[in-house]
């Protein structure tokens, strides 16, 4: 194009984005709108609009997620699809990992205030590829398709699309790696890349990422899949415009932005109390014994305090100030993926079932001090795995929320926290056998994807069928990823006793697999989860915390003569104290409470377990309806002896039926016991504080969690000051001296 202004009125973009940065810095409102004049004069016109544009993303996505090849994809809809300004600011998202969707305002804000009008310019037809976390993503794994919608010359918006891929060409195959200390380990990077133009990718785009990658057929179609949602967002606006007029539209897309700022601020006074709300989490980290690179070699507890304001007006000040330091590891946080957190829970706690863009977004300020794992300051580092810090901590988020709606009277609205998306067997190999001889496959397995969340005020938690940044989460089916994965094939899927958080509601429970190795070699095998700390801050009012993880798998087995004799082998792993792997197989078991796996070679006939997490209760355990406690053990989410030591109900099986059956006498009988128990066990406040207190003074903590408090007490002078005066502290207790 011979003009490159692009933007509205003979504007370049970059006029336009500071134009409405300054703005909004002025007056509090998008654009400085201070009247919903489209709304006011023809609300039916007006919905209408938004209805059309949402539809159109929702079909895309429906219509691509069939282009794509990646189970991770096709299998549980692991994408999404966002309409944007063209300063970059969501206006109407689709269903799917609406994470992503701030992600991409971000890349685009990136390319804008880089000067991409001018170099490497930006035309009807282009096409940009981003994973880069520095510049609006979560990890290199996302990967982001972003083209320029333009009407007669001037750039009146983008359409973006989201996959997670199977691979990213890192350190170890496998799509959310762990191994991984700097950039340079965490798979290839796109930097808001132009790939393509005349709405066709680059030959020499493709040849040179297909190589980047060990699924290149998954990359390829990926690629497809996501452009294929663009465009149709982009013939759907297009189509919109024809009808309602270009001029009707860029009024329609400032307004309806400004519309869901005030949406946010209105759902904010009406659920939430003004005041301040504070939540704690935690996420073990432990390094020391199995990192590759000396400097990765140490045992971490990371701080996650959080702290949300809510104003008067309506708007939330979050803050993530007294977070530890960053780490030589894969979980630290870029902007995008602080962002990201930020706004899918938005979404799914506050903003839910109306006009969902960047509006609520506008509607909070944040606070990511620097120097902590939520904004290193340092590109080089590895954003690899940013889950690992990201997912526990918006726990605080979720549970600080709650306590305003549980105040505001919304019980069924609440819910104390969700578990940690972690556990999956992750990986790859090649295969030694079959029609499919020497070429690599990836673990693909997302069941990651369906946790146990919280239980509300009202009622238990959903089992298996949630995830923090996926709304619509689902498990996928076995049969999915044994066809994808075909070196690791399933034995069973079964639920995991005692996964929920006790309370009375329990939160969600979940599952846990048993695989084997099969015609492959050369196989890595890692994975990641809390499993030394209680990963979020745990339950509400009386709720228990969900279980945490451990590991689990056999090397070296009999289990190819057990399948010879047709022998029985492991399924489960109900009681870990008296497993099922120990008693049916031979080989080398390893069992490990730090949930944490690097990378470790498999071969075939070993064995894998992986449990999924359950979510928080609600509420005193003792107070649950000793009916549920009966349906729960004969679900097979609990045990007899949690069932009779936390809930103190006595059940008996019966043979005969094969079901339990409460012993109702009993029952009221130990439930008197545990009070009594309570009581006697009980002290005064004061006392526990002192014998706390002692803990710190008397170097009683452990070495990571005086590291913890050390670095949290010299990244923040507000949280130290905080922490000095609750325990009684003088001012330079643990005080860095230079």
């Amino acid at each position: 194009m011979s003009n490159n202004k692009i933007g509205w009125n003979d504007k370049s973009l970059k006029e336009m984005l500071d134009e409405s940065e300054s703005l909004f810095k002025d007056t509090g409102r998008y654009f400085g709108i201070e009247k919903l004049s489209l709304k006011e004069e023809d609300p039916f016109r007006y919905e209408r609009a938004y209805a059309s544009l949402r539809g159109a993303l929702v079909s895309a996505r429906e219509t691509a997620l069939h282009v794509a090849a990646s189970p991770i994809v096709k299998e549980i809809g692991e994408l999404c699809f966002g309409l944007y300004t063209p300063e970059g600011d969501s206006l109407v998202v689709s269903t799917g990992i609406l994470v992503h969707i701030h992600t991409m305002s971000e890349a685009m804000k990136f390319m804008i205030k880089n000067n991409y009008e001018e170099d490497p310019t930006i035309n009807h037809g282009d096409i940009f590829l981003n994973n880069d976390p520095e510049c609006g993503n979560v990890h290199t794994t996302d990967v982001q398709t972003i083209i320029p919608i333009f009407w007669e010359g001037e750039l009146i918006g983008w359409a973006g699309g989201v996959t997670h891929q199977i691979d990213i060409g890192g350190i170890s195959p496998g799509h959310t790696l762990v191994s991984c200390v700097q950039r340079f380990d965490d798979g290839v990077y796109y930097t808001c890349l132009k790939i393509g133009s005349n709405d066709k990718i680059w030959n020499d785009h493709m040849q040179t990422a297909k190589r980047s990658v060990r699924t290149p057929m998954y990359w390829e179609l990926d690629e497809k899949c996501r452009l294929s949602g663009d465009l149709m967002i982009r013939d759907a606006v297009l189509d919109f415009i024809e009808r309602e007029g270009v001029d009707y539209y860029k009024k329609f897309v400032r307004e309806a932005i400004e519309e869901g700022r005030q949406i946010m601020q209105l759902r904010v006074k009406e659920r939430l109390i003004p005041g301040r709300y504070r939540a704690a989490s935690f996420m073990d980290l432990p390094f020391k014994d199995e990192a590759w690179q000396p400097i990765a070699k140490v045992n971490r507890i990371s701080n996650q305090p959080l702290e949300i304001i809510v104003r008067e007006d309506g708007s939330i000040y979050l803050s993530f100030d007294g977070a530890s330091k960053w780490g030589h590891n894969v979980a630290n946080c870029m902007k995008g993926a602080m962002e990201g957190g930020q706004w899918v829970l938005l979404t799914q706690i506050l903003i839910y079932r109306d006009k969902v863009n960047d509006g609520a977004y506008l509607a909070v300020e944040t606070n990511y001090p620097p120097g902590t794992w939520c904004n290193p300051g340092d590109p080089y580092l590895s954003y690899q795995a940013p889950w690992g810090n990201l997912i526990p901590a918006y726990t605080g988020m979720m549970k600080c929320i709650s306590y305003g709606l549980f105040s505001r009277g919304f019980r069924e609205e609440v819910v104390p926290g969700y578990s940690f998306t972690g556990d999956a067997i992750q990986g790859g190999g090649i295969y030694s056998a079959g029609p499919l001889k020497g070429e690599r496959w990836s673990l693909s397995t997302f069941e990651i994807s369906g946790q146990g969340l919280g239980a509300s005020a009202v009622r238990d938690g959903l089992n298996h069928g949630y995830a923090m940044w996926n709304p619509e989460a689902d498990l996928g089916d076995v049969e999915t990823w044994d066809l994808f994965q075909g070196g690791v094939v399933y034995l069973a899927r079964r639920i995991k006793p005692n996964t929920p958080g006790h309370g009375k509601f329990r939160g969600g429970a979940n599952y846990a697999g048993v695989a084997f190795i099969a015609n492959s070699k050369q196989i890595d095998f890692f994975g990641a989860r809390e499993g030394m700390v209680f990963h979020g801050c745990g339950g509400m009012h009386g709720g228990y915390p969900q279980a945490t993880g451990y590991r689990l798998y056999a090397k070296n087995t009999n289990l190819k003569d057990i399948f010879q004799q047709q022998k029985p082998y492991p399924i489960s792993d109900d009681d870990p104290s008296d497993g099922d792997f120990e008693k049916l197989i031979e080989g080398e078991i390893t069992r490990k409470h730090n949930a944490l796996i690097y990378p470790i070679m498999l071969d075939n006939y070993d064995l894998i377990y992986f449990p999924m997490g359950g979510g928080p209760g609600y509420g005193d355990p003792l107070e649950r309806d000793p009916e549920s406690v009966n349906q729960d053990l004969n679900d097979g989410y609990y045990t007899e002896d949690i069932v009779s030591n936390v809930y103190g109900v006595v059940a008996q099986f019966d043979d005969e039926k094969e079901e339990w059956n409460i012993d109702q006498e009993a029952t009221k009988k130990r439930r008197d016991d545990i009070l009594n128990e309570r009581k006697q066990k009980s002290v005064p406040f004061e006392e526990f504080w002192n014998r706390e207190r002692k803990k710190i003074t008397d170097d009683g903590l452990s070495e990571q969690v005086k590291t913890m408090y050390f670095e949290s007490l010299n990244l923040s002078e507000n949280w130290a000051k905080e922490f000095r005066e609750f325990w009684d502290f003088p001012d330079d207790f643990l005080k860095e001296v230079d």
